[in-house]
């Protein structure tokens, strides 16, 4: 597969090649097992970039902290942040001549209390239609807002491959381009990758881009949920991301 593979470009071949496939299966807390196409993974992505642009001024540039765990939301708003051309920022604060957040993605409540800047709730709970905490008053309620919008996205400027995608501070410091991103997509095989939420986040997006582009699928498992041998055959796992 091409190296120059874009973020675009891989939504695309989900909605159509793989529009009815499982993309992406969660495994949560309490027996939660959700399973998205690839076309119904597209419309949440499409749902958050327009959220993102109409709600959040979202452009080429912008930077969005994703204060969240492996999930599979964090996935979808990653990919939002890249199809919006946004900077995705993971870990604490940026360092390395990168600016400060303009949006603070959160699921965390004293987050909520202490983030200054727009900032963004996850309620994470499949059945959760809104964020049940306590919630500042120019906060983005995630759960409650993402379903009003609509389930396609028209694509408006689209990051130039110099601009920063990734830039995280988790472990060894990353930081990737466009232009990088778009190579860590390539190589993959076609393949049902296991993903514990327990590896860090770049190493899970990445793993992901790698798995999609290249026609498969990912199923990412929250740590509190023992993988089993029965689970291993059920999902059809050919291979593991290791924690």
């Amino acid at each position: 597969m091409s190296a120059r593979i874009t973020v675009p470009t891989l939504l695309s071949t989900l909605r159509t090649k793989q529009a009815t496939s499982p993309a992406l299966i969660w495994y949560g807390p309490g027996s939660e097992r959700i399973e998205l196409s690839g076309k119904v993974l597209d419309n949440w992505v499409a749902k958050t970039s327009n959220l993102l642009v109409d709600e959040l001024d979202a452009e080429p540039g912008i930077r969005i902290r994703l204060d969240l765990p492996a999930h599979w939301k964090t996935l979808v708003w990653a990919l939002a942040a890249w199809q919006t051309g946004c900077t995705v920022l993971v870990g604490d604060a940026p360092a390395d001549g990168i600016s400060a957040p303009d949006v603070t993605v959160t699921a965390s409540q004293a987050a909520l209390d202490t983030v200054e800047g727009t900032v963004v709730a996850v309620a994470q709970g499949a059945l959760e239609l809104r964020w049940t905490g306590g919630l500042p008053a120019a906060a983005v309620d995630y759960a409650a807002e993402v379903r009003s919008y609509a389930d396609t996205y028209v694509p408006g400027y689209e990051a130039e491959e110099s601009y920063t995608a990734l830039h995280s501070t988790l472990g060894q410091r990353l930081t990737l381009t466009y232009a990088q991103l778009a190579e860590a997509a390539d190589g993959g095989k076609q393949q049902t990758l296991l993903v514990p939420t327990a590896a860090e986040l770049p190493a899970v997006l990445t793993a992901a881009l790698r798995t999609w582009a290249a026609g498969g699928t990912v199923v990412l498992a929250s740590d509190e949920v023992q993988v089993t041998e029965r689970l291993l055959a059920a999902e059809k796992i050919t291979a593991r991301l290791e924690a």
